[in-house]
């Protein structure tokens, strides 16, 4: 794979960012896109995505049926992809999540089906709940708070690194072999989120308690701090998946990918706290 311009969509974002930069440590012509990018993309806006894709070779596009309100993710996901291929790329990889069923009334793999039928090399990456939702995401604010409140009782998730996802995506991106690989992508270890507060906890110094809820309450919540009632639901389906425990078995695809193994929820605690993350 020829190392010109790569678009990543959603540069700004968890897994964006760390592939811009995973790409550029390799030696690849990034262009990063997003809304209030340089170069913009946005899924709402059809007049930015050519402008977007012309001129480069492959593609990381970030699903964003994590936001409220209703998308077609089948249809524009595939409108994206056909795209694309007109505009000349020739590799896609499509991050989505790790997630069984329909989440929020949502099928969150629904993309996947334009992706394969783009007439692209397409790879298809889901991974478990980020390490950083606890330092940079939803749940920072609890963490600094002291106490965690989800919908997720005794369920267990084995959190992964969003950087090893961004390594993942990279190597989709510029080596070859990875045509056609949907990859369940997390970390090796699966743990409560009473474990994971355990371990915030030992290492920070101070109690960070995970309290669970009922999903009913929790959704009641967030419609208290005016989250729109379809993504509260949302949300909260997603919490009950790792009640569920119905993605809770780890797997090896990480050191499968990259030769190593994945980060450990113990390292990103630690590193976590000596940035003063949690510091309040």
């Amino acid at each position: 794979m020829t190392q010109t311009d790569i678009l990543v969509t959603g540069s700004t974002g968890k897994t964006g960012r760390r592939v811009t930069e995973s790409l550029r440590a390799r030696g690849a012509s990034v262009r990063a896109a997003g809304r209030s990018a340089r170069v913009r993309f946005d899924w709402n806006d059809e007049s930015t995505w050519e402008p977007a894709l012309t001129g480069v070779r492959a593609a990381y596009l970030v699903d964003r049926q994590d936001q409220p309100g209703a998308w077609d993710a089948e249809a524009e996901i595939g409108a994206l992809a056909k795209r694309a291929v007109e505009c000349g790329v020739r590799r896609l990889v499509l991050l989505q999540a790790r997630t069984t069923g329909l989440v929020g009334g949502k099928d969150l793999g629904a993309g996947e089906h334009g992706v394969r039928e783009s007439g692209a090399e397409w790879t298809v990456l889901r991974p478990n709940w980020f390490f950083q939702n606890f330092d940079e995401g939803v749940l920072l604010d609890s963490v600094r708070a002291g106490e965690i409140r989800l919908p997720t009782g005794d369920g267990q998730e084995p959190f992964v690194d969003a950087g090893d996802v961004a390594d993942v995506a990279t190597a989709a991106l510029l080596d070859d072999g990875h045509d056609g690989q949907v990859y369940d992508l997390s970390g090796a270890r699966a743990l409560t989120l009473a474990e994971a507060a355990d371990e915030i906890s030992a290492a920070a110094g101070r109690a960070v308690t995970y309290v669970p809820v009922t999903h009913d309450d929790y959704v009641t919540e967030l419609l208290s701090y005016d989250v729109p009632a379809d993504y509260a639901g949302f949300v909260a389906d997603l919490a009950g998946q790792i009640r569920r425990n119905l993605n809770s078995t780890p797997t090896d695809t990480v050191e499968r990918v990259l030769g190593r193994p994945p980060r450990g929820f113990t390292d990103f605690v630690r590193d976590a706290v000596a940035r003063g993350t949690w510091a309040v």
